[in-house]
């Protein structure tokens, strides 16, 4: 399936939003005549129902990569590599370079943010949205580095989102490595019992399964492994601290 096809087939719920004007857009620079493999070596093959939803998640995620990178003003190497990386996993090589080619023309466009988001919220889950900004805080944290403009967007976008405080924080503190860092991922603080720990630990893993993201496709339900990873890691950084067995 080519990249034009998917962007048709995110405007089921798209059109006549801002997200539809984006790609709209994107269609008359020419993408839909794309025809690109866009089968990776373990994305499989999806039902129409799953594409429906991966295709409107994808548009998201360029839209909101788009404005995250460019918050600082400039666009760096590892950002790109970044978010080629993770294309390249739901693409392939050739999709994932048509798809830089979309971003780059997202790159020198105006967003319209809260509006993007609040279509976003619309139509996706919470397990959708988290996935999105854990993604999102990926982007900001590719040079080591995150900056104040980075840090005010990631938290606009968290809003606009409908992603509580407590979450946005989990997320970014799963970039994190001090212990600091840990306790923030479980939502929790350093005065919690070791009952507070093992029950935040169990709610989190809940709430963070790659199960809830299924729907997106298996290639995202694969990233989603690696923030359900980062719970798991933050857990035991705790419970190596206070010496729990």
């Amino acid at each position: 399936m080519g990249l034009g096809k998917w962007l048709f087939g995110a405007l089921g719920w798209a059109i006549g939003g801002p997200i539809g004007g984006i790609i709209a857009f994107l269609i008359a620079q020419g993408f839909e005549s794309s025809i690109v493999n866009v089968s990776s070596s373990g994305s499989g093959s999806f039902n129409s129902g799953t594409n429906a939803q991966r295709n409107s998640f994808l548009i998201s995620l360029l839209v909101l990569s788009a404005a995250v990178m460019k918050a600082d003003g400039k666009v760096l190497r590892s950002e790109l590599d970044y978010v080629k990386g993770f294309l390249k996993n739901n693409f392939g090589e050739e999709g994932a370079t048509q798809a830089l080619a979309m971003l780059k023309e997202l790159l020198n466009k105006d967003i319209e943010l809260s509006e993007v988001c609040v279509q976003i919220r619309q139509f996706t889950n919470i397990s959708q949205r988290l996935q999105l900004f854990h993604y999102l805080a990926g982007i900001a944290q590719a040079d080591g580095v995150v900056s104040n403009a980075e840090k005010d967007i990631l938290i606009k976008i968290a809003q606009y989102m409908g992603i509580p405080e407590a979450d946005m924080n989990s997320v970014l503190g799963m970039f994190g490595t001090t212990v600091e860092d840990a306790y923030k991922v479980l939502e929790i603080t350093p005065d919690a019992t070791d009952q507070e720990v093992k029950s935040a630990y169990r709610k989190m893993a809940m709430k963070h399964h790659p199960d809830k993201v299924e729907s997106l496709g298996e290639d995202v339900k694969r990233a989603a492994e690696e923030k359900f990873n980062k719970i798991r890691d933050a857990y035991e950084q705790i419970k190596k601290e206070r010496g729990i067995s």
